[in-house]
């Protein structure tokens, strides 16, 4: 690219955001702020480039050193405009009317430098200096890109973590409900099954009860072989406590009242124990573990090239004629001018694309095995007459 077209790139790409959006509405708010800020950042990137690499070396030449005072005071109410402008409200009403200020501030700066900065240029500086500043101006207009790019990229693996995140709260979130209304569910199950029982005859009311226990613990029925769910285990002693264990009292008594024979013990009551376990329920969360930074910096290496150069010298020998016969003009004066030249290194520099440097994240499972210890009630009984000194009994779970 030419320094000639890339000084002409940039106002150009520039007259396309400002009549992009002078077309915009004082509704469409979000628009005009992408628009703008396209604009802003392509304004800035044409006056840095400018006083980055084409001011200094205008600055040491006598033609054009004049020169560079007016453009970077352009360059200042340029700024000074389209930060006012910035400060604005897209919405406002003074919007489009500060806009075509900037506008024609812009054009008139454009128009300056086609007519008065570019040919100051060529005229003052040589060939391999233009193709220089071409050549620098080029390099940082690609850094810049990148930087946008990486910029986009970074944006996009953030969007897509929080919204992997926000999916992975939201099946936690329907897991967890979906489960308080299967508890929910079996709970009036059996609540309604424990409230039939007080009307049914005592064999009856006592297999209702197991039905009940079986259900509330989640223990398999006769012929299954299905495990039982640990919340509804863990849920058993108390829903037992508050109704299995009443309407059960009542039903025995209904019994002993019918057969005075079947109460045990000189009182005939009876003492509940409940025995209770922990369950140990595993979740998870995401951690930081650190940052990963790509920094990327300049680094100088000396390099060498050889190269084959001519020179011609002028070489004056005097010889003997070979005849004394005159051929042409003598006894007059003659001055001869022979041109001695010689080649020099002549060292230029271009920046290429050399490898490119990705940075992602990958997404990896593992399985990992928790080592944790629960706690349950157990129950000793002694009992006299024994010859053991006592036994333990089974826990529930055990049994079933």
């Amino acid at each position: 690219m030419t320094f000639r077209t890339m000084m002409l790139a940039g106002p150009t790409k520039a007259n396309e955001l400002f009549a992009r959006l002078s077309e915009t509405s004082d509704g469409a708010v979000k628009t005009r702020e992408r628009l703008f800020s396209e604009l802003k950042a392509e304004l800035e990137l044409h006056t840095s480039l400018e006083e980055e690499h084409l001011f200094p070396i205008l600055r040491r030449n006598p033609e054009t050193k004049g020169l560079v005072a007016d453009a970077i005071k352009d360059n200042k109410e340029l700024r000074a405009k389209l930060a006012e402008l910035d400060a604005l409200p897209k919405n406002d009403e003074a919007f489009p009317e500060r806009l075509k200020e900037l506008q024609k501030a812009f054009r008139q700066h454009a128009r300056d430098e086609k007519t008065e900065l570019l040919p100051a240029v060529q005229r003052a500086l040589s060939e391999e200096q233009v193709q220089g500043v071409a050549e620098k101006m080029e390099a940082s207009l690609a850094e810049a890109e990148q930087a946008k790019q990486d910029e986009a990229e970074e944006r996009r693996a953030k969007a897509r973590q929080e919204r992997e995140e926000a999916e992975f709260l939201a099946r936690q979130a329907e897991l967890r409900a979906r489960q308080a209304e299967a508890a929910e569910q079996n709970a009036q199950e059996a609540a309604r099954q424990v409230a039939d029982a007080a009307f049914l005859p005592a064999e009856a009311a006592t297999e209702a009860a197991h039905q009940v226990a079986r259900l509330v613990t989640g223990a398999p029925e006769a012929g299954r072989n299905a495990e039982p769910r640990p919340s509804a285990r863990a849920a058993a002693p108390s829903f037992t406590d508050l109704f299995l264990w009443p309407w059960m009292g009542a039903v025995q008594g209904f019994q002993q009242a019918g057969n005075p024979t079947a109460a045990r013990g000189p009182s005939g009551t009876e003492e509940v124990i409940p025995l209770g376990e922990e369950v140990l329920e595993v979740s998870k969360r995401t951690e930081n573990r650190g940052t990963a930074r790509v920094r990327r910096y300049v680094v100088e290496t000396p390099v060498e090239r050889q190269v084959t150069l001519q020179s011609e010298k002028v070489v004056v020998e005097r010889r003997r004629p070979a005849s004394d016969e005159v051929t042409g003009e003598v006894l007059t004066e003659l001055t001869v001018e022979v041109i001695e030249t010689e080649e020099v290194p002549v060292v230029g520099k271009r920046t290429r694309l050399r490898e490119e440097v990705l940075v992602r994240t990958e997404r990896a499972q593992r399985v990992e095995t928790v080592h944790e210890t629960v706690r349950r009630d157990e129950v000793e009984i002694e009992q006299p007459g024994r010859k053991r000194g006592g036994q333990r009994l089974r826990s529930a779970a055990a049994e079933r």
